[in-house]
């Protein structure tokens, strides 16, 4: 069915009060970014709903990428008709028809809301003339049931016309990205820091990807590969810089001058180190990892106190609570998981020691750290950051395809 106008239902910022204006108008911008190439749409935030006029664009494609945007509890594509009744019953038959197989019986009701008072029927009469016009059209094949119906045709009266849905369709939920500020991701190429990063945006924060890159020991495959769960990522918010930091210097300093033990301890410090200084030159308000309590030696605890002591920035943890196996619904159901799991070698397991400290010792960490050259280090790193910004539908992996097809 050729639809005129889909109609988006705030979530919760409908509690939003003074500051509603702020959410709506942000939700309103994103949407606008989330359809960037559909030229014709045009949308419109108001203060109880958002109004995607379509101009003869293709509605599926239009709700498949609205389906996609924090901030939107609900969208109806709608029908637009003149206010007259015929009209209105022609188009809800033709509504009806395509919801009803041959023979096929359900139960539906009509309702009716009304702007415009001065309509020539009022809600109850356009309730029973329009089931009275679908019960005669399908005889036999609809019944009315007002409480749990089937079907359900909502008629809207407005001022500039009369608008008709009969589907509802769940949305994104949570806030529009970047209600909530920016904030840095620490992306590897696993499972769960894509999954921390959806859950993040979808409390409205615009996120930039941190991530560290060792050549020669983590491969272009790695590289490409963490770039393409950004472009999964990027549907959420439009598009992502992805901030690549060049770590080889550091685990190989680290490795060569520092005890077994504390190899993990101490290049997870630099990493936030390094997270927390690029937040800071970037105007982030926090750091976020993909840390869950217990799941590996680094994310006992202890560790994350050893870890943390380098800095006084916020650290937030989205998946902290999460079994792995919750991750991993997650995971599918933003369809990264396949990505995630293709073999890789990222700078966070090819320097692992065989038994790393799941207690390390904070005093011990600090001395064996002292004998690094912190700060030339991180000067250095923060020096060879590369940005890049990546797009929904970015592609990195076929122009890897020879080299990822080695690992497969």
């Amino acid at each position: 069915m050729k639809y005129d106008e889909i109609m988006v239902r705030y979530g919760e910022l409908s509690t939003k009060g003074r500051n509603k204006k702020t959410f709506t108008d942000r939700l309103g911008e994103n949407v606008r970014r989330a359809l960037h190439g559909i030229d014709q749409v045009k949308v419109h935030a108001r203060p109880d709903r958002l109004h995607i006029i379509l101009n003869g664009a293709d509605s599926d494609l239009v709700m498949e990428r609205l389906a996609k945007v924090f901030g939107i509890q609900s969208f109806s594509p709608s029908l637009k008709v003149t206010k007259d009744f015929a009209a209105v019953a022609q188009a809800a038959i033709a509504m009806m028809n395509e919801q009803l197989s041959d023979g096929e019986k359900k139960t539906f009701k009509v309702e009716t809301k009304r702007q415009d008072h001065q309509f020539e029927l009022d809600t109850f009469q356009m309730n029973r003339q329009l089931g009275g016009a679908l019960l005669k059209a399908f005889d036999g094949q609809l019944t009315v049931d007002v409480h749990h119906p089937d079907i359900t045709i909502w008629v809207d009266v407005r001022l500039n016309g009369i608008f008709l849905t009969s589907e509802i369709i769940p949305g994104a939920g949570g806030l529009p990205v970047g209600t909530a500020g920016k904030g840095m991701m620490m992306l590897s190429g696993g499972i769960d820091s894509p999954v921390a990063a959806y859950l993040a945006m979808k409390r409205g924060v615009s996120l930039e990807m941190v991530h560290f890159y060792s050549p020669p020991y983590t491969s272009e495959q790695a590289l490409a590969k963490s770039k393409q769960l950004t472009a999964k990522l990027a549907q959420y918010s439009g598009q992502i810089k992805f901030i690549q930091v060049p770590f080889t210097e550091i685990q190989e300093t680290v490795k060569e001058q520092s005890p077994e033990g504390f190899l993990m301890t101490i290049q997870r410090r630099f990493m936030l180190r390094l997270a927390t200084a690029i937040a800071k030159q970037r105007h982030g308000l926090a750091v976020f990892n993909g840390e869950s309590l217990g799941q590996v030696a680094s994310q006992t605890m202890n560790s994350m106190v050893a870890i943390n002591d380098v800095t006084s920035f916020p650290v937030l943890r989205p998946v902290l609570s999460y079994d792995k196996t919750e991750i991993i619904k997650i995971a599918e159901q933003i369809d990264t998981y396949d990505l995630s799991i293709l073999p890789y070698e990222d700078c966070c397991t090819v320097f692992t020691p065989p038994s790393p400290k799941t207690k390390p010792n904070l005093e011990k960490t600090r001395y064996y750290e002292q004998q690094l050259d912190v700060d030339g280090l991180m000067e250095r790193a923060l020096a060879g950051i590369k940005i890049t910004e990546i797009h929904p539908g970015d592609d990195f992996l076929n122009a890897n395809q020879d080299v990822f097809a080695e690992l497969l």
